[in-house]
């Protein structure tokens, strides 16, 4: 089952408040990116974050479970506990890096 695009619309709202939030479409699924960093994976109507050792305080008892066939172990956060989902975006983006620019043929 395919993530719907009114799902991922409901996710970014969920950040919205907070942070520069878009998707992007990719192999019929999305990624969030909050300031330009891909922070969230949303597979299945279901958000996947990395499972980091920064994360763990705060995400650490949460449900785990793989997005897609082949990808490792992720933490399923839940989008609709505004505390934990906060908690988890705020560490996150301090911890991610920005994609490189892909150089042009």
């Amino acid at each position: 089952m395919a993530t719907s695009s009114d799902y991922v619309e409901f996710v970014c709202e969920q950040l919205g408040n907070l942070w520069s939030v878009r998707s992007r479409k990719m192999f019929g699924e999305y990624m969030v990116y909050v300031n330009d960093k891909p922070i969230l994976l949303v597979c299945d109507n279901t958000v996947f974050v990395k499972i980091l050792p920064e994360l763990a305080p705060v995400m650490g008892g949460a449900a785990r479970g793989v997005p897609y066939e082949g990808a490792k172990e992720h933490y399923i956060l839940d989008i609709e506990d505004q505390a934990s989902l906060r908690a988890a975006v705020e560490i996150l983006e301090a911890v991610s890096p920005l994609p490189k620019a892909r150089k042009k043929k």
